[in-house]
């Protein structure tokens, strides 16, 4: 594994990337007093925003939009579940302005029972990294001492995903490593799924 992501700047051109693309790292923070279907903000360090995500209530499979702006007005990526109820869920990520599939990423459902394990495909299903938890003892103290420890995830040599503390409201923030060739749909694809589906266990 350790494996950079793709980056695939050929399915853009003629088109202007937009800003949730660009950065070098953002927060992701659920929406406060969000009651279905959990809704993030995706910020950059100075507070700008820079895309709105927004979990479909009431699906039998996990249906996530991320959006230019909180008023939905241009959809940016598409993440959704290839089965209704799968332990090992895989989750398509697609550029909703090609249509274009960017990868996929797949919860090693097993393996997170003690430790989150996802691994991350190309288009072609083919594994290229992979993103887990920081350690087994943090682990195992975040699931039987307090869920109040903040997670830290590393993926890969690409970037590094680390909860910020505050029980009330589930923030995410993502640094990505400088030097690393990352395809920013597919790690904001991923980040999106780690805090809708991993930040459950805090709500």
């Amino acid at each position: 594994m350790g494996r950079a992501l793709p980056f695939s700047p050929s399915i853009l051109d003629g088109m202007s990337i937009p800003a949730a693309f660009e950065a070098d790292s953002y927060v992701l923070r659920r929406k406060f007093l969000k009651i279905l279907g959990a809704s993030f903000h995706v910020r950059d360090g100075s507070g700008n925003l820079l895309a709105f995500c927004a979990q479909k209530a009431f699906k039998l499979k996990e249906d996530i939009r991320v959006f230019e702006d909180e008023e939905k007005t241009k959809p940016l990526l598409t993440i959704q579940a290839r089965q209704a109820i799968d332990f090992s869920a895989c989750y398509d990520i697609v550029d909703a302005t090609s249509g274009v599939k960017v990868g996929a990423a797949r919860r090693k459902g097993m393996k997170s029972i003690l430790r989150d394990s996802w691994e991350v495909l190309d288009a072609d299903d083919h594994v290229i990294d992979k993103l887990e938890e920081d350690s087994a003892g943090m682990a195992l103290a975040r699931r039987f001492l307090s869920n109040l420890i903040p997670q830290t995830f590393k993926l890969g040599g690409g970037a590094t995903f680390k909860q910020r503390f505050n029980p009330f409201i589930y923030s995410l923030e993502v640094s990505i490593h400088r030097g690393a060739e990352i395809d920013k749909r597919l790690l904001m694809g991923v980040a999106t799924l780690i805090a809708a589906i991993e930040g459950r266990q805090d709500s």
